[in-house]
C-alpha cells in the first residue's frame, strides 16, 4: 500500500450518523490553511462526477442492495476518487482532508453489515491503494448522534434508515478499530459541545503537525 505520508498527507474524519463531522472539517481546513498547506476536501462515497453518480445510488432509500452490491460500490467510488483525487495532490504535496475513507467500509459493511474483515482488508489493499495518515474518530452514543441526525428534518437516506443494533455494530467496529492503530487515530468524545470538540481537534491536529 502507498504511503501518503512520502508525499502529501491524508487526513480523514469518521464517525457515526450525527456526528458532526461537517464542523470539524471546515476547522481541520482553516488549521492546515494556515500551516500554508495546499488543502484538498472531498468526502465519501463521492468526490468525483462518477463516485458522486455511485453515492446517489448508494444512499437512495427506495432502492434494496444487497451487502456485497453495498461494499463493491463503496469501493468503486472509491477506487475513482483515489486516482482522479487523492493520488494526483498526494503526488503534489497537498493535504488531502476525506469526509470518511476506508475505515467507513471496516466499519459499516464489516461491522454493521457483516462482511468478513478480510474480504475488506484485500479490496483496501487493491482498490483503495492509500491509507490516511491522521483519522479523526468522532465518538458520540447511537442514541444521540441518531436523534441530532433526525433532528435536522431532512428525509433519511438508505443508510440512515437502518435499525439501531446495526449503529452499534458501526460504533464498536470504529472503536475497536481506533484502539488497534493508536498511532493514526484521535478518537474524540463528539458529545462534548461543538466548542469543545473543536478545542480537542485542533489541539490534537496542532500536536501530529508539529511531530511531521
Amino acid at each position: 500500500m502507498t504511503p501518503a505520508k512520502s508525499r502529501g498527507m491524508l487526513i480523514s474524519i469518521e464517525g457515526g450518523e450525527g456526528a458532526g463531522k461537517s464542523t470539524v472539517l471546515e476547522a481541520i481546513r482553516s488549521l492546515l490553511l494556515a500551516h500554508g498547506l495546499d488543502v484538498v476536501l472531498t468526502r465519501e462515497p463521492g468526490g468525483t462526477t462518477g463516485s458522486e453518480a455511485i453515492r446517489a445510488l448508494l444512499l437512495d432509500p427506495t432502492r434494496s442492495l444487497c451487502a456485497e452490491t453495498e461494499l463493491l460500490l463503496m469501493f468503486a467510488a472509491r477506487a475513482q476518487l483515489v486516482r482522479e483525487v487523492v493520488l494526483p495532490a498526494l503526488e503534489r504535496g497537498a493535504a488531502v482532508l476525506t469526509d470518511r475513507f476506508t475505515d467507513a467500509s471496516f466499519a459499516y459493511q464489516g461491522g454493521g453489515r457483516g462482511i468478513d474483515m478480510g474480504v475488506i482488508a484485500d479490496l483496501e489493499r487493491w482498490a483503495a491503494r492509500v491509507k490516511p495518515d491522521l483519522t479523526f474518530l468522532l465518538d458520540v452514543g447511537v442514541d444521540v448522534g441518531l436523534a441530532r441526525a433526525r433532528a435536522r428534518g431532512a428525509a433519511l437516506d438508505r443508510i440512515e434508515s437502518e435499525q439501531l443494533d446495526f449503529f452499534e455494530r458501526v460504533r464498536a467496529t470504529y472503536l475497536a478499530r481506533a484502539a488497534a492503530e493508536p498511532e493514526r487515530f484521535r478518537v474524540i468524545d463528539a458529545s462534548e459541545p461543538p466548542e469543545a470538540v473543536l478545542r480537542s481537534v485542533t489541539s490534537a491536529l496542532s500536536a501530529w503537525l508539529g511531530q511531521q
